[in-house]
């Protein structure tokens, strides 16, 4: 049989499969907090690595291997930012949301979790907050089509907007049907895919080469710089450039398709176990990425092969060191990172457009299984939006995620820990920093260029949020009313349930 077949093969298996699981998830989706919330089931393996697969996405097997590749070690520096990152949220975050969210009227989403932690009766926090999500997920969602679009073109010679269509529809179709459930279980089995092929791929290329030593000296001669933690040297341009990937870190505290999973755990009693499966799952394959950037350099030049992109540095590895059948796996692996964010995504976006806005500009009380379709027909509408924006092919993965991504952290990170942290932030001071931060994080990104702007966006958008989120929290502030007084006792009750949890050991059915 030819290499296509082989892949094709893989291919199909991982499809039928991801359909599959989407399938049995469709099956145990009876409510609609089960479509958007999975009922707060999930343990912590499942919730671990579903967590770091729906973050992860197409950046991690395409947009970072890519970056190594082309400018060498100083672009590892975004992995040191996120792994700090990624271990904070854990440890600050993960507990005390998933006590809170309970505690605060049972809130399924992130939006109705600031309005009721807030008591604003006026759901404008509600409605601000569901319209950043769904601004920043469309493009995040996009970012996705494009990766799928350009992993198709790699691997099969394929076309473009063919591939694009057909990652997204399939995700689409298991998304649909199979809610918050079909998304995490499935990322929980694309979580361990990419694992494997991220620590396999560089042990093959080394092998291929020789040895380490051969490894080192083939990226050394297409450039000293490669191996240089700060590039070709120190400049300010160098340094603003370590501070901006540093500060992709302070971006998980804002984005609502990884800290979901927190609400969804099962108690707060599995947050340590959770937080240790994730951060081994994560740290392990942010080595394998950015190894397999720098040894694909020394690689393709040994070869003699031109990389056409540089996103396409591990499928292309892949495809070349390994048997056509298991090379087709690895890009399956690479596939399921794609497919993991974007299903993610999507359902977040539909809880934003259906719970957070269309039922308080509705003001109707609207049954279960209604929601449900609901909840469908806006996870369709996202992603027909999201394909549309796809269609240019020369948009770049991590630019996209870079954006998308800083637009989360700058608008919801400092609300969600002032949230969590903070008795006196009130819903005034929540919004004006919201639409601050997200603002902020838009027009720094998109129009600001040179000098000090170069800086990457979150940081501004995140420092805007939390200084106007505090200025107008102290002015609108006003104790011991009956609100005030409700929030106070939440906000202890709070703080009672993390200390239980984490004194007692893990649930183990």
């Amino acid at each position: 049989m030819s290499q296509h077949t082989f892949f094709i093969i893989a291919l199909v298996v991982y499809f039928a499969a991801m359909i599959g699981i989407g399938v049995y998830a469709t099956l145990k989706t009876k409510n609609h907090e089960d479509y958007m919330l999975g009922g707060r089931s999930l343990p912590p393996a499942v919730a671990a690595l579903s967590a770091g697969a729906s973050d992860m996405s197409g950046w991690l097997v395409m947009g970072l291997p890519g970056a190594i590749y082309a400018t060498g070690l100083i672009e590892a520096w975004i992995a040191i930012g996120l792994t700090i990152g990624a271990y904070l949220n854990w440890k600050l975050v993960a507990p005390r949301l998933r006590a809170y969210t309970e505690v605060a009227r049972n809130s399924i989403t992130v939006p109705s979790f600031f309005e009721n932690r807030l008591r604003d009766k006026s759901h404008v926090l509600r409605v601000v907050a569901g319209v950043v999500i769904l601004v920043f997920f469309t493009l995040y969602v996009s970012s996705g089509m494009v990766a799928g679009g350009k992993y198709f073109e790699s691997s099969f010679d394929g076309d473009y907007l063919t591939g694009m269509l057909l990652v997204g529809g399939v995700t689409l179709l298991y998304t649909l049907f199979g809610g918050f459930l079909g998304a995490t279980y499935t990322d929980f089995v694309q979580g361990i895919m990419i694992f494997a092929a991220l620590l396999i791929v560089p042990v093959l290329a080394v092998i291929s080469i020789g040895d380490i030593a051969a490894v080192s000296q083939g990226i050394t001669t297409v450039g000293a710089e490669n191996l240089n933690w700060f590039g070709a040297g120190i400049t300010g341009a160098t340094i603003l450039g370590i501070i901006s990937s540093l500060a992709w870190g302070l971006g998980y505290f804002g984005q609502p398709h990884i800290i979901v999973r927190f609400m969804a755990l099962r108690s707060t009693r599995d947050v340590k176990a959770a937080r240790r499966i994730g951060m081994g799952w994560m740290i392990l394959s942010l080595i394998g990425t950015v190894l397999t950037g720098l040894i694909g350099i020394a690689w393709f030049d040994i070869n003699g092969i031109e990389l056409a992109d540089p996103e396409t540095v591990v499928l292309v590895l892949a495809q070349n060191l390994m048997h056509p059948l298991i090379a087709g796996l690895v890009l399956a692996a690479v596939l399921a990172a794609i497919m993991s964010t974007i299903s993610s995504q999507l359902i977040v976006s539909s809880s934003a457009l259906i719970e957070d806005i269309a039922r308080i500009v509705l003001k109707k009380d609207v049954g279960e299984k209604v929601l449900v379709w609901l909840g469908r027909a806006a996870v369709l509408l996202i992603a027909v939006i999201a394909i549309v924006i796809a269609f240019d092919s020369e948009a770049s993965v991590l630019e996209l995620v870079g954006f998308a991504w800083a637009g989360f952290g700058a608008a919801f990170g400092p609300i969600v820990l002032l949230s969590l942290y903070w008795r006196k932030l009130t819903a005034a001071g929540a919004i004006v920093g919201m639409i601050a931060g997200a603002v902020t994080a838009w027009v720094w990104g998109r129009y600001l260029t040179g000098g000090i702007f170069d800086l990457y966006e979150i940081l501004p958008g995140f420092l805007i949020n939390v200084l106007l989120a505090v200025i107008v929290s102290l002015a609108t502030y006003k104790a011991d009313t009956t609100d005030d007084k409700e929030i106070q006792q939440e906000f202890t009750d709070t703080g009672s349930i993390v200390i239980q949890g984490l004194q007692k050991k893990p649930a183990t059915n």
